[in-house]
């Protein structure tokens, strides 16, 4: 099969004026034709996307070493505390420093005492009285924290009954127990807490339901 091919051709007319043939118009280009072509701008490169704000949250690192029978939580949480300032001793040491026994460790006097000593100072003991703690006391221990963790000590805290973290979970110690806060978010909202009585036991508590679960005892911090 042939292909068409489309000619537009130009159209010759002959005028006789005069005995005078008359020569064919010179065809005119359109306005359009030879004019320069604009160059093309390629597009705009997307917007950057928003810088997101650092997260607020503060951990300390530490050397974590579960409790080798259930008197030993004190010596095991206080342990946890010094290696946050590099100083790394065996439970049995603290738990001779600390005076523990099989009936567990008095008070946080005595982790505070240690703390102390053992570091060359700058921990105090800040007692919760009552069965749950007053706003102003809550608000202590959240100011607490976040100083002691800004300046890399690890606190110990003396808690007793249940205390629910972040994910639900309860952790039910009716008889005392002691833990590490070794880091906060949210401005102290959430501290986090190293539990020596189990490896897996590390989660974040309300500055609130932690500062319940102290009550009627206290911390070092």
């Amino acid at each position: 099969m042939q292909s068409l091919l489309c000619k537009s051709t130009l159209s010759v007319a002959l005028m006789v004026t005069g005995g005078a043939v008359a020569a064919p118009m010179a065809a005119h280009a359109s306005p359009t034709e030879n004019k320069p072509t604009a160059a093309v701008q390629p597009p705009p490169p997307p917007p950057e996307p928003p810088q997101q704000p650092p997260e607020d949250k503060r951990v300390l690192e530490y050397d974590y070493q579960k409790q080798p029978n259930g008197y030993y939580c004190a010596p095991a949480a206080t342990r946890i505390a010094l290696s946050t300032q590099g100083k790394v001793l065996p439970q049995k040491e603290v738990a001779q420093k600390l005076g523990t026994t099989e009936d567990g460790t008095n008070s946080a006097n005595d982790t505070t005492r240690v703390l102390n000593e053992v570091t060359g100072g700058g921990y105090e003991t800040t007692e919760i009285g009552g069965a749950t703690a007053t706003p102003a006391q809550v608000d202590k221990l959240r100011t607490d924290v976040v100083e002691a963790v800004d300046a890399k000590r690890g606190v110990v805290a003396n808690t007793m009954g249940t205390g629910v973290d972040t994910e639900g979970d309860q952790h039910v110690f009716p008889s005392g127990h002691y833990v590490t806060i070794v880091g906060y978010r949210d401005d102290g909202d959430r501290l986090k807490v190293a539990d020596p009585y189990d490896p897996e036991k590390h989660y974040w508590m309300t500055d609130q339901k932690l500062a319940n679960w102290i009550a009627a005892r206290g911390y070092s911090s």
